[in-house]
């Protein structure tokens, strides 16, 4: 119960500490928008009914009766199969998607839209599809079906986004403080908005629209790019975690074929459409030889090393994140590292549903690091130079 007490005491100081970081730096860091701290003021309305009226924005979803996919389908003992398909067999389904997002009134059912569009949607996560409050991930198109990309609620164009409804959390800010706090700290974090979700005209509740990770054009996401033609990358995202549905997607690089990690490693950048045979051969490869590189008698060379594959800085602010915030899940699940234009691996924070001692398993402790047992930072940690930038980072 202790735990508990310290986790909701941390949480309201990482709230502040949010708080202070903007306020502390330069207004033209280019980093971060505060929905908290910046958001226009609104003059609270006087309804004779019981209608909706928020200061959030409202996102609406028809599906036109359909029924969204994504739902486990379980076994007698409680074990995921498959997931459900929709009437055609697709992963996904069309509907309607629009968004009010008034400057200076507050926001109403009935009130025009800013933004329509059509949209395939399912239902998204891998625990998270249990729960009660379901999480989605829409991709915008055209009546033609190509992509749609459009700036939601200030964040950069783009035609993927998932919708996170705080289930676990009750305090419902996890996500939004820790992904804020990454913003402000590491060169890139998901950005982050909360709004209210309508589907089907029924209200489900607060939910928070988050960019995925991802490549994207004119400043949208990571500057990832591939060309099928010539099988050539100058940059690919890869998730740690529980595998793809896709085959093809799940790489066998050195740490998964010597066993050091029971987590799978799959590519997310680039997609189905231009992923090839040749891509997925080449990006392992190109992976293994960071990791082969790191797992060696050389490990800490400046010539042979980890050092000429990673962005050093990169992973130990996601070490210190992390840590700070007791992420259970990070280092094994929800982790993601990609290749920059700059050649070097970044990591990239998601996902901290667990973090502030409120996995459900068991307790976190404030007293503890986790992380530096992990993959990969088993390794670092061993490396004395990599040890004294993590304490000097630390005090900064």
């Amino acid at each position: 119960m202790k735990y508990k007490i310290i986790g909701i005491s941390v949480t309201a100081l990482v709230l502040t500490m949010v708080l202070c970081i903007s306020f502390m730096l330069p207004e033209d860091n280019g980093k971060r928008y505060h929905q908290h701290i910046e958001a226009e003021e609104k003059a609270v309305c006087s309804h004779p009914d019981a209608k909706l009226c928020t200061h959030l924005p409202i996102i609406k979803i028809d599906t036109n009766g359909k029924i969204i996919p994504g739902e486990p389908v379980l076994d007698a003992n409680g074990n995921t199969l498959e997931y459900t398909m929709s009437e055609t067999g697709e992963e996904t389904i069309l509907s309607k998607f629009s968004v009010i997002d008034n400057f200076r009134k507050n926001n109403h059912t009935e009130d025009v839209p800013s933004i329509s569009s059509d949209i395939r949607i399912r239902i998204r996560g891998n625990s998270s599809r249990h729960f009660e409050k379901k999480g989605y991930i829409i991709k915008m198109i055209t009546p033609e079906g190509l992509n749609n990309p459009q700036s939601l609620m200030g964040m950069d164009a783009h035609h993927e986004w998932a919708l996170h409804g705080p289930y676990l959390d009750k305090t419902l800010i996890r996500n939004y403080i820790c992904y804020n706090l990454a913003g402000d700290i590491m060169g890139y974090a998901p950005n982050v908005r909360f709004c209210e979700l309508i589907l089907n005209g029924e209200y489900q509740g607060l939910y928070l629209l988050t960019e995925t990770i991802t490549a994207g054009k004119t400043g949208a996401r990571l500057e990832l790019s591939v060309n099928k033609k010539d099988n050539s990358f100058s940059g690919y995202l890869l998730r740690l975690d529980r595998g793809s549905n896709t085959e093809l997607k799940n790489i066998n690089s050195f740490s998964s074929y010597t066993y050091k990690t029971d987590s799978k490693i799959n590519i997310v950048y680039p997609g189905n459409a231009n992923l090839t045979p040749e891509l997925a051969s080449a990006i392992c490869e190109d992976f293994s030889d960071f990791e082969k590189a790191l797992y060696s008698y050389d490990y800490d060379s400046k010539e042979f090393g980890y050092e000429k594959y990673i962005d050093v800085n990169s992973f130990i602010d996601y070490f210190l994140i992390n840590e700070f915030t007791s992420n259970y899940d990070a280092g094994s699940k929800s982790t993601y590292v990609y290749k920059g234009i700059d050649g070097k691996l970044h990591m990239c924070v998601w996902d901290f549903n667990n973090a502030f001692d409120n996995y459900q398993e068991n307790e976190t402790s404030h007293r503890m690091f986790y992380l530096q047992d992990g993959l990969w930072y088993d390794m670092l940690f061993k490396d004395e130079e990599f040890v004294e930038k993590v304490i000097n980072r630390y005090y900064e």
